[in-house]
């Protein structure tokens, strides 16, 4: 029997079999849906693999199979290139032969050009351009074409995700959620080594910097391996704050570290600017509020081989800063000699308030200054909507300072992380005014300043 397939532009007829020869008379356009799943899928929200079974129209070209690889070659720019999908199949009607499948999107309604034609004519190959009906299923669509056509039309499509070891995490919007779960299967399906995925299903709690999350599909096994900067980490990913994107900017910091340094890690989660850090020999103390991060943290020092070059403590940021990070630079800077090139660290990489935290350094050793290469150098992160983000950043870190940064600074931009919202990191060596108290004036000279003062008022009038 015959079937009549509408093809836009283009009414065809499709035989029975697979592969037939062109009518001369036939007027054919590029086939437009060859990378379209079937319409019938718009609207599913449960994943059914069979209903992208589709059958396009696609022009061949008939060859005998000892030349195939010569033809490949000699046709490369207009053969199929489509990932997933055999440019040479079997010849139903002769098995000495072979049918080349061209792109029909180069392919002018459905016939060669002179310069492909001249390449068949030393190949003695006859130039007839055949269709063929080629049938496509569910495995040769990207994730992206899927979705496309599931998702109600002119709506956003994501394809994309943050990767974390087996784990594919999402942030979808309000009008992919119905969708959700075969967006899941759809991404597992596609991206081999992914077995869970998951949607952030809240914002951040800036507590602890971890979320809640729904298992959208797959194993719901959330305890993952990472690699970053060639560093091993595990972590459960529902409990502790871990973002692939930050990968640059860890390594950047630590490039900026010499063996020997020493680095206070303010918010140091699982460890990616500790561990590595101390990988470089530096001496490092490292500090998360999150117990679950402190465990975390502890484990993967003992994964890497590092624990006993790490301080570990789990304590609020502040407390970490007036606590161990006060005891060690008031013992350690007074030390110092002009020729020591030990350099201090404060990494602060918590942009929703790290900020705000900046307001401890005031007043925050006794005794005299150090040098100038000695004072600790601060790599503050924050977050930015103003429409100029390093001077909205430079300026807030200057009023938790309580003095001037202009010229004694430098910001550097981490990260987009929604639009309208940066990630910056703002880093500065604490000037010396505002990191060494003042020598407080005994009672008994202010008394007598004040008299002195006095007597020379009375002597002048």
């Amino acid at each position: 029997c015959l079937l009549e397939q509408k093809i836009p532009g283009l009414f065809v007829v499709v035989k029975k079999n697979n592969f037939f020869t062109m009518p001369e008379t036939v007027e054919d356009k590029a086939n437009l849906e060859l990378y379209l799943p079937h319409p019938e899928v718009r609207g599913m929200t449960r994943l059914n693999r069979e209903a992208f079974k589709r059958t396009v129209v696609v022009p061949v070209l008939k060859v005998k199979k000892e030349i195939v690889n010569t033809l490949l070659k000699s046709l490369k720019h207009t053969v199929l290139q489509r990932p997933g999908l055999k440019r040479v199949v079997e010849d139903p009607e002769d098995e000495d032969s072979r049918l080349v499948i061209l792109d029909p999107h180069k392919i002018s309604e459905f016939s060669l050009g002179e310069s492909d034609r001249e390449v068949l004519k030393q190949l003695n190959v006859h130039p007839e351009v055949s269709k063929y009906n080629l049938e496509l299923t569910y495995e040769n669509f990207k994730s992206e074409e899927i979705l496309r056509a599931v998702l109600p039309e002119g709506q956003e499509v994501t394809s994309g995700f943050s990767r974390v070891g087996h784990i594919a995490h999402l942030n979808l919007r309000d009008h992919q959620l119905p969708y959700r779960h075969l967006i899941g299967q759809v991404i597992i399906d596609k991206n081999p080594g992914i077995t869970c995925v998951v949607n952030k299903t809240n914002i951040i709690d800036s507590t602890y910097r971890n979320f809640q999350m729904e298992v959208l599909a797959g194993e719901s096994n959330l305890v993952t391996k990472v690699k970053e900067n060639n560093i091993t980490y595990e972590l459960d990913f529902s409990k502790v704050y871990w973002n692939p994107r930050l990968s640059t900017e860890h390594g950047r910091i630590v490039e900026l570290l010499k063996p020997s340094d020493v680095l206070f890690d303010v918010f140091a989660g699982i460890g990616p600017f500790a561990i590595p850090a101390a990988k470089k020999k530096c001496r490092v103390f490292a500090n998360d509020l999150n117990p679950e991060s402190y465990s975390w943290l502890l484990h993967n020092c003992k994964l890497n081989k590092v624990d006993n070059k790490i301080k570990a403590f789990n304590m609020d940021g502040r407390d970490f800063l007036l606590g161990p990070v006060r005891e060690e630079l008031s013992r350690e800077l007074p030390l110092l000699k002009e020729e020591q090139k030990t350099s201090f660290h404060i990494v602060m990489n918590l942009p929703a308030l790290a900020i705000e935290f900046l307001d401890v350094f005031q007043h925050f050793l006794a005794g005299e200054p150090c040098s100038a290469a000695g004072l600790p150098t601060v790599h503050c992160y924050g977050f930015s909507k103003h429409d100029d983000p390093a001077k909205d950043v430079r300026e807030r870190a200057e009023a938790s300072l309580g003095t001037s940064l202009d010229g004694r600074c430098s910001t550097y931009l981490v990260r987009n992380v929604a639009p309208n919202k940066e990630m910056l990191c703002i880093s500065f060596q604490i000037p010396a005014e505002v990191l060494y108290k003042r020598p407080s004036i005994p009672a008994s000279k202010r008394l007598c300043s004040s008299r002195d003062f006095s007597e020379e008022k009375l002597k002048k009038s």
